[in-house]
């Protein structure tokens, strides 16, 4: 078993092919992804819609199977596990969804969904299952009386909040959270980022944080990795990332991070057009149709991810942006 790393992702890819009868290409929605999360760190995933970020989420939390690669987890590979370890699996790696409504049965009452884990799990008799479902409860700041209730009783932010508490009842070892503020009003956000980043450090948790906002991802990771069209184009600890970002698309998308500071965007770089679709990505890097200091080499080869700096890498091939 790995003793530095709970989470070891290496070369991941997933493909997605043209459902029954229909035609078109291949989507290659992640491709060549690696890195590692140790034990009570927080590593942010962030990139543009499009970038492939939930699709690596999905696949470290084996909801979705990769195409090629490998997931270690403890030292224990997990893309090749029968029905029956998957769901011990599923006990250690939970997940809270993007939109906190559609993943709350309409029909169970708070105390059934916080506790159907363990039921499945078969943890604990029914009163420990639901002592477990009140600390639940309690640890996201949600009155007692809201287990007897249904999920359309509560605002999106208190949803969200139920979704936190339905991923801590199994006490995880990792917790995969992916945009769990991106549906939520503004005001609600912070309350929500404020709470994970409050949990993160009151029970030692490990999380891989997905989001395309990098002013929430600065807040809670210790490590960022930016994401483009299914590829990692820049990963440093979160400090050394936002100080000195290396790759042109991360300088690109921290310019655009709102600012009381009118400096902050002197050099402001401005992204043209879309990000392009992953059944046809650009060759060579696939940032380069929109990269603002692109050169004739860029289309000719993938650049590798490489370690400039200890800890800091990017893939460019330009060495001159430092």
């Amino acid at each position: 078993m790995s003793q530095e790393f709970l989470l070891e992702v290496s070369r991941l890819g997933k493909d997605f092919a043209p459902v029954a009868f229909a035609r078109g290409p291949v989507v290659r929605a992640v491709q060549d992804v690696s890195f590692n999360i140790k034990r009570g760190e927080v590593v942010g995933l962030v990139g543009e819609s499009g970038s492939g970020k939930t699709t690596i989420g999905r696949m470290v939390a084996q909801l979705i199977e990769p195409t090629s690669g490998s997931i270690r987890f403890e030292g224990s590979e997990t893309t090749s596990l029968s029905r029956r370890e998957l769901r011990g699996l599923h006990a250690r790696v939970q997940y809270i969804f993007q939109d906190p409504f559609a993943s709350l049965s309409p029909r169970m009452t708070i105390g059934e969904i916080l506790t159907e884990g363990l039921d499945i799990q078969r943890i604990g008799s029914r009163s420990e299952r639901a002592a477990k479902a009140a600390q639940a409860l309690a640890s996201v700041d949600l009155p007692p009386d809201a287990i007897s209730r249904y999920p359309h009783e509560f605002s999106g932010g208190q949803r969200q909040r139920i979704g936190i508490a339905r991923a801590l009842t199994l006490a995880p070892e990792l917790i995969v959270a992916d945009e769990p503020v991106s549906a939520l009003d503004v005001s609600i956000q912070a309350q929500i980022v404020n709470l994970l980043r409050d949990l993160q450090m009151r029970l030692g948790l490990t999380m891989l944080f997905i989001a395309h906002d990098l002013a929430v991802v600065e807040y809670v990771a210790d490590t960022v990795i930016v994401l483009y069209l299914g590829r990692i184009m820049e990963m440093a600890p979160s400090r050394e990332l936002y100080a000195s970002p290396q790759h042109p698309y991360t300088r690109a998308l921290l310019s655009a991070v709102p600012s009381p500071d009118p400096s902050r965007h002197a050099n402001r770089q401005i992204l043209k057009g879309d990000i392009p679709s992953p059944a046809n990505p650009p060759s060579g890097c696939v940032f380069r149709t929109r990269c603002p200091v692109a050169v004739d080499a860029c289309a000719s080869a993938v650049p590798p991810l490489r370690e400039g700096t200890k800890g800091h890498f990017k893939a460019c091939i330009r060495d001159d942006l430092g």
